[in-house]
């Protein structure tokens, strides 16, 4: 479903990602690995068309979308959660659900009630403004609000970053539900360990390079992915 050939991209005159290639086939979760400014984050803006790749091609669904702008990116079927709140934090948590639905509300496979059914809690803060949620609730208003877009591929920046242990074990059973739907996800995330547990297939990024690609149940066991993360 998505295809990165050779993907180079700057910030200004700083070469960040120098040529990267992944894929990741339609309804599997692919986890890009690495530590902070590894360039995880620069390839998911790479994919959005926010931090536009100066060479290689970034495919989405058989399409080139490589010179696209960010919002035509996303109504193609791509849905990105970026790492931090990103929050209107003075509108409460359905306000910024309504936000979400995708052409002033058109219909989709994903409604307010199905989101809430995934995310319970958001249904009993429905009212509350989100800068009073916690980080673990801003974090599913965060999930539930890119869902609304009806999105076919989910971006994920750190979705783990700040959150308490049990929180994060939520967080991974929410995956694993949405993949067993299929739902097709590239995971970038620090923490190995949680990643590997829901990807299928997992790339090692390292000063803007693949190092390392395989199997995700796999690459744990690999010596080099203990040097290079400290797991």
């Amino acid at each position: 479903m998505l295809d990165l050939t050779e993907v180079h991209a700057y910030y200004g005159e700083s070469h960040i990602l120098q040529g990267v290639t992944l894929h990741v086939p339609q309804g599997q979760a692919v986890a890009l690995l690495g530590r902070n400014g590894a360039g995880k984050t620069t390839t998911l803006r790479a994919i959005m068309g926010m931090t536009p790749a100066r060479r290689g091609t970034v495919r989405f669904d058989g399409q080139d979308v490589t010179r696209r702008q960010p919002f035509q990116i996303a109504r193609a079927g791509i849905g990105f959660i970026p790492a931090g709140r990103r929050l209107f934090g003075d509108l409460t948590v359905r306000q910024n659900l309504l936000l979400g639905l995708r052409g002033g509300g058109r219909s989709g496979a994903w409604t307010i009630d199905r989101v809430q059914a995934l995310f319970p809690k958001l249904q009993i803060l429905a009212e509350r403004p989100a800068r009073f949620l916690s980080g673990g609730e801003q974090q599913m208003l965060k999930f539930g609000r890119c869902l609304l877009g009806q999105p076919r591929l989910l971006l994920l920046d750190e979705p783990t970053e700040g959150l308490a242990p049990n929180i994060v074990a939520q967080l991974g059973d929410t995956l694993r539900t949405l993949r067993a739907e299929g739902m097709t996800m590239l995971l970038c995330e620090q923490n190995a360990r949680f990643a590997l547990r829901i990807a299928d297939d997992a790339y090692l990024l390292e000063k803007g390079a693949i190092r390392f690609s395989g199997p995700a149940g796999e690459m744990m066991e690999r010596p080099e992915l203990k040097e290079h993360l400290g797991v």
